[in-house]
């Protein structure tokens, strides 16, 4: 008589079985593998992604260096610092940091495009194990990476907006050179809380969807359970 164990492996074995398909002819197979294999295409574009984000490398460079100019210059002639565009020195370097955050986060977005895009839609990374894994490339996948994408959007959006209430701390006075208006900061402000609510919208939609195939899992688990005691 066959133990509880070996009946429960027999059901979840006939449960998991799928019917044999039938006998495809050779076109509708090679169709299948043309399609399958389109998906390479896309490796081109991360590559181009990875050129763009050596671009952003150069811009960071460059950023820094001006950073190093202005900050060189109060220092080595402070009788020469006037406040030439209406902005404290502070304010400067506050607004080349916020400058310099932006293009990382930028960079940031970058990374987690390319690697996260090529191993959702073109092809395993297999770096299982390695020390420099990233935590968040264990558990990829569309859903994951579309909130992701959206976090950093919303991070990119931030940094605009402090730079604009930066900005706009003389709109209206004596040095205001019509950089910054009312209407476009609310409007940078209605786009940023845009951008907020749909970050929480996907998010949202991603537990749904979690918590549906976990629900699903228990009810066929449950079928299963239910078959092997009949």
């Amino acid at each position: 008589m066959s133990s509880r164990a070996d009946i429960l492996l027999a059901v979840s074995t006939s449960i998991d079985r799928t019917a044999e398909p039938g006998s495809r002819g050779a076109l509708p197979k090679a169709i299948g593998w043309f399609v399958f294999a389109s998906r390479w295409l896309q490796a081109p574009l991360y590559l181009g992604l990875i050129i763009a984000q050596a671009f952003y490398v150069v811009v960071f460079m460059i950023e820094l260096w001006h950073l190093g100019e202005s900050v060189i210059g109060a220092v080595m002639h402070p009788e020469a610092t006037e406040l030439e565009d209406a902005v404290s020195l502070e304010a400067t370097v506050m607004l080349a940091v916020l400058g310099l955050i932006d293009v990382v986060m930028i960079a940031n977005l970058l990374i987690m495009v390319i690697i996260g895009g090529y191993e959702t839609f073109v092809s395993r990374i297999n770096v299982d194990g390695h020390p420099d894994q990233p935590e968040w490339l264990s558990h990829v996948n569309a859903n994951v990476l579309k909130v992701k994408l959206a976090m950093a959007i919303i991070g990119i959006s931030s940094i605009h907006l402090l730079k604009t209430f930066i900005g706009v701390a003389g709109l209206g006075g004596p040095h205001d050179d019509g950089e910054f208006t009312w209407d476009g900061v609310l409007w940078q402000v209605v786009i940023h809380l845009t951008f907020i609510v749909s970050a929480v919208a996907l998010a949202l939609i991603d537990k749904w969807s979690l918590q549906h195939q976990t629900s699903v899992r228990h009810a066929a688990r449950h079928e299963g359970s239910e078959t092997v005691a009949a």
